[in-house]
């Protein structure tokens, strides 16, 4: 029988390394950006075209390397960083495996121009697919310049799984950002189609911080700070106002390298609890320093992944280090056993006057006299009420029902109308109740029908707002004074992308400069008292959204319109508007669910009921 086992060729191997280490665009973003920061570059400038697809160009100004170098850093585990397996585990630089640039030139057309400062010519190297099409000296400034184009350009089952444009520039914005957040000394630049989105000078870390996510952020960081023997944990959390239901801000480094981890991510929310409704997530950005031997990156190939020696050590100080920054700025409330306890008690001299309180009485009020006669109110009574709104009556209907008054009826002089009588007095089945100022209920036949009022509204605007996108613009009422907003740069180039979608809903902004809109108008038929916090609302629901390949891109925009703008939880309705609320609801395709799939109505049945009654 003949041997089935073989070595495959190299550059099958690669592309299966690239599977794991290359998912997307965003993927070589941030291997050749952690290589820049490896060289020692003290500026990145990181150019894409269409999202990534056609082009990413890395240019640095680092150390660069010598035309042997430059040719042995795409082979298969080539690497600078390591000679000898105790090398693991005590990893200090960003990338260390050797697997990037193999892997990278495998699935694209890379192109690289390096010089060392040292060398007066420089390399041009050119591989497609890991075979070298050209390889020959060349004039360039120092550093590294690698252009990555037609990303999967011979894998095609991997390239048609690439997501739209918006998609995949939002995802580089996600790692360039981790990448600029690790290290704030280090200038970088984000251009997109020619179009600069982040310009980041060198900082410190809060600097940073607010480069990347905008000015208003400034004013809600906390410092934290807790220098212990066994790890060293510093950055800044968010005030609870901050807190937002969609993650995003949420960041944590070790030794300047992002990684994700939920167990210490507990530690931080946890800290918040009582501060925070269930559903928001604060932002943070913390730093750990540690010694490299006590963590291990080598579990996994995107390296975002990082274990600990003692994590639930860890777990601890950090739940401590966040609770003691809330209670130093104030934010959670704690007691002062220092404090003398003291009663204010208003001082009066003793030469004050004392005078005696003194009663008015009416004494000639006679309680006889008819005008003093309190009537009490019956169903045929009219009296002054004809003079009151419909709330006045019903307030009196619902007065009239009150427990004795079926007994003390009494035979009215006035006549009613029975068809007025049945438009101020609805019957009780007509009637609409509000539950805690969450659900609407209301007695049906088979029961008790339970509305959810948010997600009520949510489907009543979804489908709104998608007849608006088909038909034609909305009604918009224009604002007496725009509303001025700063977006952090992702959000920003998110809005510019949906504006013009935006103004067929009624929402009308403009592009004042660099991360600033102004909204102009809002939808006429929409009651929204916060501008500023509507259109953060809209970006993040949108931004959830973006990932639901089952959803096409006018229905996302309507479904986070009618989730930014529906009324929220809490607010209390009155009949008029419950009634009308219920019934916009039925006269929707799909009254049941919210656009999210949800359920809006839920009937409890009479049999429920009463089996809680026997």
């Amino acid at each position: 029988m003949a041997d089935v086992i073989h070595l495959l060729p190299d550059s099958v191997a690669n592309q299966i390394a690239a599977g794991e280490v290359v998912q997307r665009p965003a993927s070589v973003v941030k291997e050749l950006m952690e290589n820049s920061v490896d060289a020692g570059s003290t500026r990145i400038e990181v150019n894409v075209r269409d999202g990534g697809k056609a082009l990413i160009q890395i240019i640095d100004d680092g150390c660069g390397m010598s035309e042997t170098d430059a040719r042995l850093c795409f082979e298969r585990h080539a690497t600078s960083k390591i000679a000898k397996a105790d090398d693991l585990f005590a990893i200090k630089t960003m990338g260390f495996r050797g697997e990037a640039l193999a892997s990278i030139a495998a699935i694209a057309e890379v192109e690289l121009r390096t010089r060392r400062a040292s060398d007066q010519v420089g390399t041009y190297i050119r591989i497609v697919g890991s075979d070298v099409a050209k390889h020959e000296p060349a004039a360039c400034a120092q550093g590294a310049n690698f252009s990555i184009k037609n990303l999967f350009f011979n894998v095609p089952a991997r390239r048609k799984f690439l997501k739209s444009t918006s998609l995949e520039l939002k995802h580089i914005i996600s790692e360039f950002q981790r990448v600029a957040l690790g290290n704030p000394h280090v200038s970088m630049v984000l251009s997109h189609n020619g179009a600069d989105i982040y310009n980041l000078p060198a900082a410190n870390f809060k600097q940073r911080i607010v480069s990347l996510m905008g000015r208003n952020v400034n004013q809600q960081l906390l410092e934290l700070n807790a220098p212990t023997s066994v790890i060293k944990i510093s950055g800044f959390i968010g005030k609870p106002e901050s807190a937002k239901k969609s993650p995003g801000e949420q960041f944590f480094f070790v030794n300047n390298r992002f990684m994700k981890n939920p167990y210490l991510h507990k530690a931080v929310t946890k800290s918040y609890e009582k501060l925070l409704a269930p559903d928001a997530i604060p932002p943070y950005f913390i730093y750990f320093e540690i010694d490299p031997e006590a963590i291990d990156v080598n579990i996994h190939p995107t390296k975002t992944e990082i274990k600990f020696e003692d994590e639930r050590v860890i777990w601890q100080i950090l739940h401590a280090a966040v609770r003691e920054t809330l209670g130093k700025f104030a934010v959670v409330p704690s007691l002062d056993f220092e404090s003398e306890m003291a009663v204010d008690i208003p001082f009066f001299p003793k030469s004050a006057p004392v005078s005696v309180p003194e009663i008015m009485v009416n004494p000639s009020y006679n309680p006889f006299e008819e005008e003093n006669v309190r009537v009490r109110p019956t169903r045929g009574m009219q009296l002054d009420y004809q003079k009151k709104s419909v709330e006045g009556w019903q307030e009196l209907y619902h007065n009239e029902r009150g427990i004795g008054f079926e007994d003390e009826i009494v035979e009215s002089k006035l006549n009613i109308d029975p068809e007025e009588e049945e438009s101020l007095f609805p019957k009780a089945t007509q009637r609409f109740f509000q539950f805690k100022n969450r659900y609407i209920l209301s007695s049906v036949k088979s029961g008790l029908m339970v509305i959810d009022q948010r997600r009520a509204h949510e489907r009543i605007l979804f489908e709104n707002f998608l007849l608006n996108l088909s038909m034609g613009p909305a009604s918009a009422q224009q604002e007496l004074f725009p509303h001025t907003i700063e977006l952090s740069a992702g959000d920003f180039t998110l809005l510019d992308q949906i504006k013009e979608e935006l103004s067929l809903l009624g929402v009308e902004l403009s592009i004042l400069g660099k991360d600033t809109v102004a909204v102009n108008a809002l939808p006429a038929h929409l009651k929204i008292p916060n501008p500023e916090k509507f259109v953060i609302e809209l970006l993040s629901y949108f931004k959830e959204n973006m990932g639901n390949a089952k959803v096409d891109a006018h229905q996302k925009l309507a479904m986070s319109m009618a989730k930014a703008s529906a009324i929220p939880y809490g607010r209390s309705l009155d009949p008029f508007e419950m009634q009308d609320l219920v019934d916009k609801l039925f006269a929707c395709k799909q009254p049941n669910h919210s656009p999210d799939g949800k359920p809006v109505v839920h009937i409890l049945q009479t049999d429920e009921i009463e089996k809680k009654f026997k």
